[in-house]
């Protein structure tokens, strides 16, 4: 019984993996639309809803935030960074995840903050170097992903992180205006 539970764990794990690598690869095959930031960011966010450990709010612009960008890679990236700030909060502690949207000239920041336990300094300079990881599973993958995506939409990605406190990661991109 424990054999065959640690082989499907090494499967699932193995298909993650394989994944990973395949999302990086393919961050060159973009398909651009039109989209609603606003609403890709809820229908994100909603996956979360029954974990009552969790508490994710958004804040900011309310109204429609229109970005031409493949929507799936940036849901890709939404994700990523919200499954990283549920997974930097400790297991005895009820995470809290803020996300903030501002709009500022002509791009839309979304800001992400958790209540973790914030990215130690020797660790910052390398966290998105493809295959480093700070989890003990993982392929180190999603944030170099993240990075390839945003970049690739003239856009930025960074974070400001505090030890022992939280981390925010920001995600700056162009709008449309309409």
């Amino acid at each position: 019984m424990y054999v065959s539970k640690v082989l499907v764990e090494q499967i699932d794990h193995l298909s993650q993996i394989a994944s990973d690598f395949a999302q990086f690869a393919d961050i060159g095959q973009s398909k651009n639309q039109l989209f609603n930031l606003n609403e890709s960011l809820k229908h994100v966010t909603s996956l979360y809803s029954t974990n009552d450990m969790l508490n994710i709010k958004l804040k900011g612009v309310r109204k429609t935030i229109m970005i031409n960008a493949d929507k799936t890679q940036i849901n890709r990236v939404f994700t990523n960074l919200l499954q990283n700030a549920i997974q930097a909060v400790p297991e005895d502690r009820k995470t809290e995840i803020l996300i903030e949207t501002i709009l500022q000239d002509n791009e839309v920041i979304v800001s992400i903050r958790d209540n973790g336990n914030g990215i130690p300094a020797e660790m910052r300079n390398r966290i998105f170097t493809p295959n480093f990881t700070t989890k003990t599973s993982g392929t180190g993958l999603g944030l170099a992903m993240c990075k390839g995506i945003v970049e690739k939409l003239n856009g930025k990605i960074w974070f400001e992180s505090e030890e022992g406190e939280h981390t925010t990661f920001f995600v700056g991109l162009p709008v449309v205006q309409s």
